[in-house]
C-alpha cells in the first residue's frame, strides 16, 4: 500500500461511518476514489448534474446551493454531499459554490453501491443523513402558504404608543403624523388600551365629544391581543371571531411588538377556511352551522393540496371546532339567555394543541364562577348538553371517555377543578395519568379570560412534585414505537387481512407526551406541540438537537398521519400499510420511530432515574 493511499485511508476512517466499520471498508473507499484540487475555475469541470457521485471534502470551503440560489449548508473538512442523488436516483437540484479551494475525494455509483451492499452500517449512516437533511428543509419551502406564517412575519413592525392622559386631539395627531389608523395605549410598556380611527369617528366626532379629554375616556380597555410567534391562522381567527380590525402584537413578556390589520391580512379572504371559518360565526341558526359544517370534509382535501406543511390541517381543524362551538353558545344564549354568571368554556386534548385531525373527538368542559348557584348549575348543564349534542351533529364525534361538558364532571369552579388536578397528581395511578395527558392540555375558547387566567395560575402552582414527573416518564415508556429486532417493522393485523402501523398511538402520541412532560416540568403552559418545543428552547432541559430531532420527527408523522386519513385506504384510522412506502420513505419512518425511543429513553434516566 503506497504512502498516498494509506494518508487517505487514515483520513477516511477518523470521518463517519468508516469509523464505525472494518478497515476494509475504508481501504476500499481509498482505493476506488478519484482525488480533485476544486476551485472556482473548474468546479464546472467536475461537478456535472447528470454524473452522480459521493463526494468527500479534505480541504476548502464549500457552499451547496439550492435551485433558488439559497445557501443549503456550508461544506467543510470532512463533510459528504451527493450521497441524496446516488440513494434516490433522482437528479441533482443542488449544486456547488466553492468559497475556498480545496481538495475532495470522489466515489462513484459503483463503488458505492457496493459498500451500501456489503456494509449495512454505510447504507444507513448516508439514508439517516438525507431523512434528516429531508426533515430539517422540507419545512423552510419559500413557497409557504400564508397559514404557516407567523405573525411577526405579516405584522406592521411600527409601535407607536401612547400614555392613557395623552388629550384626544393629540392621539389624533400622532396618529395622523404616522400614517397609522389605531394607537397602543400602554402604562410602562404593558399593553393597557387601544383606539382607532373608528373610535374617533363614532366616540368623539359623532356624539360631540370634547377632543381635550384624555384618550383613556374613549380607549378600549384590556384589547385582545396576540403573541408574535403565533400562526397567522390563528391571528385571523381571533379578529373574525371577535369581529376586530386592529389586533396588537405582544412578545412572551407582554410588550407590544407591533399590529395586525383587517387591510393585512385582506388577501387572505379568498382562502376556504377563512371562508368558512366567517361563515360560522354569522351563522343565524344552529341549521345554518351544521350547514357549514358539512362543506368541511371536501373544503379540507382541496385545500390540502395547496399547502405544503399538511400538519397546518390541525390548526385549520382546531380553528373550524373552535368557531363550531363558539357560535353554539352564542345561539344558546340567544334563546335561552344570557348565562347567569361568569364561565369560560375549556377545550382539552387535540383541539387544546390545535392539532385535531378528520376523526378527532370532544375533548371539552366548563369552568365557574365560585359563587355558582344549583339552579344556575341547571342553565350550565342545558348548555353543555346544547353544544355537545350539536357539535356531533356537526361531525365532532363524542368523546369516548365522555370528557365533555354535557357530563356534570366536565363542569365545576376553579377550585373543584383544581382540586381534581391536585388529586391525580399526587395519587399518579394509571388512570390518573391518562387524565393528566388529556388535562394538561387546555386552552380557552369562550367566556371568562380572567376564569381560565385563575385556573392556569392554580394549575402552575401545583404542577411541582418530582414524584409525578417520575410516573408520568415512566407511564410514557410504557408505549413502545413499533420497531422490532433488526429495526423491522413491527406490524399490527387487523380484521381484515391489512398489516399496518398505528402512527398515532405509537408516534404522535408519545411525541405528545413527552414534549407535555418537559414543556410543565419548564412551566411552559402553552397547549400546541410545536409551539412547546419552540418555547423549550430557552430551557436547559433538552438540547437543541432533542428539540429539532422531536419537532421533525412529529412533523413527519403528521403528514403521514393526516396525508391517509384524506386518501382514505380503507385502513383503520391514523395507520399506514408501510407496503405502500418506497424504500427511502421506509428508511425515514424507521429513523423517526429510532428517535422517539431515544428520547423515551432519556426521559426514563432524566425523571425516574432510569428506574423501569
Amino acid at each position: 500500500m503506497t504512502a498516498h493511499v494509506q494518508d487517505v485511508m487514515a483520513f477516511a476512517h477518523q470521518q463517519m461511518p468508516f469509523s464505525h466499520l472494518p478497515e476494509a471498508a475504508s481501504a476500499y473507499f481509498s482505493k476506488h476514489l478519484s482525488i480533485v484540487y476544486l476551485t472556482q475555475e473548474n468546479q464546472a469541470d467536475w461537478l456535472n448534474p447528470t454524473d452522480v457521485n459521493l463526494y468527500l471534502v479534505r480541504s476548502g470551503t464549500f457552499d451547496l446551493v439550492s435551485v433558488q440560489g439559497e445557501v443549503v449548508t456550508r461544506l467543510a473538512e470532512g463533510d459528504y454531499f451527493g450521497f441524496p442523488s446516488l440513494l434516490t436516483g433522482d437528479k441533482i437540484s443542488n449544486r456547488l459554490r466553492v468559497v475556498t479551494a480545496g481538495l475532495v475525494y470522489i466515489l462513484g455509483q459503483h463503488s458505492f453501491d457496493y459498500l451500501r451492499r456489503e456494509y449495512k452500517e454505510f447504507e444507513q449512516h448516508f439514508v439517516r443523513a438525507h431523512t434528516n437533511r429531508l426533515l430539517s428543509t422540507y419545512y423552510q419551502s419559500k413557497s409557504r402558504n400564508w397559514s404557516e406564517f407567523k405573525v411577526n412575519e405579516m405584522m406592521s413592525a411600527q409601535v407607536i404608543t401612547s400614555h392613557k392622559l395623552l388629550s384626544i386631539a393629540e392621539a389624533a395627531q400622532v396618529m395622523s403624523r404616522h400614517g397609522i389608523s389605531s394607537l397602543i395605549i400602554t402604562d410602562g410598556s404593558q399593553l393597557l388600551g387601544l383606539i382607532t380611527d373608528r373610535d374617533l369617528r363614532n366616540r368623539v366626532l359623532a356624539v360631540g365629544l370634547d377632543p381635550s379629554l384624555p384618550v383613556e375616556t374613549i380607549m378600549t380597555e384590556k384589547p385582545k391581543f396576540i403573541f408574535e410567534n403565533n400562526r397567522v391562522f390563528s391571528a385571523l381567527h381571533l379578529m373574525l371571531k371577535h369581529n376586530i380590525h386592529h389586533l396588537p402584537v405582544l412578545d412572551e413578556e407582554y410588550v407590544p411588538k407591533g399590529m395586525i390589520t383587517s387591510t393585512d391580512l385582506l388577501k387572505l379572504q379568498k382562502s376556504d377556511p377563512v371562508q368558512l371559518i366567517s361563515k360560522i360565526y354569522k351563522a343565524r341558526s344552529v341549521m345554518e352551522v351544521k350547514r357549514c359544517a358539512s362543506e368541511l370534509p371536501e373544503l379540507l382535501k382541496q385545500f390540502s393540496n395547496k399547502i405544503e406543511d399538511i400538519s397546518t390541517i390541525g390548526k385549520i381543524l382546531s380553528g373550524v371546532t373552535d368557531a363550531l362551538t363558539t357560535r353554539l353558545i352564542q345561539l344558546y344564549q340567544v334563546e335561552y339567555g344570557a348565562a347567569p354568571c361568569a364561565f369560560c368554556w375549556v377545550c382539552f386534548g387535540s383541539q387544546a394543541r390545535e392539532e385535531q385531525t378528520l376523526h378527532s373527538d370532544q375533548d371539552n368542559g366548563l369552568v365557574l364562577e365560585a359563587t355558582v348557584t344549583n339552579e344556575q348549575l341547571l342553565y350550565f348543564a342545558r348548555l353543555g348538553a346544547y353544544v355537545c349534542e350539536h357539535l356531533v351533529a356537526c361531525g365532532i364525534k363524542r368523546c369516548p371517555g365522555n370528557i365533555m361538558a354535557s357530563n356534570d364532571a366536565c363542569r365545576g369552579t376553579v377550585k373543584q377543578w383544581s382540586e381534581r388536578f391536585d388529586k391525580w397528581i399526587k395519587s399518579p395511578t394509571p388512570k390518573a395519568m391518562l387524565n393528566c395527558k388529556i388535562y394538561f392540555d387546555l386552552r380557552l375558547i369562550d367566556g371568562s379570560a380572567s376564569l381560565f387566567r385563575d385556573l392556569s395560575t392554580q394549575l402552575e402552582q401545583i404542577c411541582k412534585d418530582d414524584l409525578f414527573y417520575a410516573a408520568m416518564a415512566t407511564d410514557i415508556n410504557t408505549n413502545s414505537v413499533p420497531i422490532g429486532l433488526f429495526h423491522q417493522f413491527k406490524l399490527k393485523k387487523g380484521t381484515t387481512d391489512h398489516k399496518y402501523l398505528d402512527l398515532k398511538h405509537r408516534g404522535v402520541v408519545i411525541i405528545n407526551d413527552l414534549v407535555r412532560l418537559y414543556a410543565l416540568k419548564a412551566g411552559v403552559f402553552k397547549a400546541n406541540t410545536l409551539e412547546r418545543l419552540e418555547a423549550l428552547l430557552q430551557y436547559d432541559m433538552l438540547s437543541k438537537k432533542d428539540i429539532f430531532d422531536l419537532q421533525d420527527c412529529w412533523r413527519y408523522l403528521t403528514q403521514l398521519r393526516v396525508k391517509t386519513q384524506i386518501d382514505r385506504d380503507g385502513l383503520p384510522s391514523n395507520c399506514i400499510d408501510p407496503q405502500v412506502l418506497t424504500s427511502l420513505q421506509k428508511h425515514q419512518l424507521k429513523e423517526a420511530f429510532f428517535l422517539i425511543k431515544q428520547a423515551q429513553q432519556a426521559s426514563v434516566f432524566k425523571f425516574a432515574r432510569g428506574s423501569l
